[in-house]
């Protein structure tokens, strides 16, 4: 079993299932000779051909408007946002059709498309290349939300988006891309869209995150342990919608104290739903406030990203805060 990083996974997964189903295409800017400025499409237009492997213009308007006319009609494309902070330029499609239309249709029609990219701060990009927005799409009824934190689960969790006859937003935190290998296996297996994961089980506090915050807040429960003897259990969402619920509230019934952790705004951010959910269903359950952990409420800056995204002095600050209440 070969150990690989995200970049690769991610290749494994489109090369997999462009070979499993002819109605699978890819594109998007560079994509096919460059393979993708991560180099994630890398050797798939040598092996799919320029038919299926499509290099497009510099528009995200056009690149996912389309797609969204391919998915419609049969295909299953998977489009590829050079940097997910360009995306807006393409949200009306998004949100008016790609996210609606099977509504809007009675389910005439369906739109199984993968709008993928590089999301997320950590390698001084500056506020244009830096940005965590999934909670704009998390906010839309209609898409499925992922984001992975690990070679595996991208793999595995990118396959399935391919599958589900729904739009999803595949968002890829490209700190990771490249500093986290694991064993990956190469044969075919899918992870199911709106389940998490335990990532360290504990029973004093649950702290929920996603994506590359996974690795700092394994940093943050271990100080925990090892400076208070705190056990701190940590989940990775893996699906931002539908995030997995009974996961979350079932480590709640063991912990009763909730962290959360996420690189995007605070305010209305992520954090907030599931903060509200807890309290309008679960207030029974929490010993002391739920504390989140997130970006400030600013455009990214180009220096200074480790005091700006959250981090461990940030994150242990917050396990304090809930721990001693």
């Amino acid at each position: 079993m070969p150990r690989v990083n995200m970049v690769q996974a991610l290749n494994m997964a489109l090369r997999e299932e462009m070979r499993r189903d002819p109605r699978v295409v890819v594109l998007g800017e560079d994509v096919g000779r460059m393979g993708g400025v991560f180099l994630v499409t890398e050797g798939l237009i040598e092996e799919f051909g320029e038919e299926r492997v499509i290099d497009t213009p510099l528009t995200e308007m056009g690149i996912v408007g389309v797609a969204i006319g391919m998915a419609m009609y049969g295909l299953r494309p998977v489009a590829e946002i050079q940097f997910i902070d360009f995306i807006y330029e393409a949200f009306d499609q998004i949100v008016n059709n790609a996210a609606w239309m099977r509504f809007r249709s009675a389910g005439m029609y369906k739109v199984p498309l993968v709008i993928r990219g590089p999301c997320c701060g950590g390698i001084r990009g500056g506020m244009h290349h830096s940005q965590s927005n999934e909670a704009y799409f998390i906010h839309t009824p209609g898409l499925y939300v992922v984001m992975p934190s690990r070679p595996y689960d991208a793999k595995g969790l990118l396959k399935e988006s391919i599958r589900v006859d729904d739009a999803v937003i595949f968002l890829e935190p490209k700190s990771v891309y490249r500093t986290v290998r694991e064993e990956v296996p190469e044969d075919d297996y899918t992870i199911p869209l709106g389940k998490g994961r335990v990532v360290r089980e504990g029973d004093d506090v649950t702290l929920v995150t996603w994506g590359a915050m996974v690795y700092v807040a394994e940093k943050a429960a271990e100080l925990a342990e090892k400076r208070r003897g705190w056990s701190v259990e940590i989940i990775d969402l893996r699906t931002l919608f539908p995030w997995d619920k009974d996961l979350v509230v079932s480590s709640l019934e063991k912990t009763g104290r909730l962290v959360i952790v996420h690189e995007a705004w605070k305010t209305l951010g992520p954090g907030a739903e599931i903060s509200a959910y807890i309290a309008e269903n679960h207030i029974d359950l929490l010993r002391g406030p739920v504390k989140r952990v997130a970006s400030y409420d600013t455009p990214f800056p180009l220096v200074h990203e480790k005091l700006y995204m959250p981090n461990v002095a940030r994150i242990y600050r917050a396990l304090m805060e809930v721990m001693e209440w």
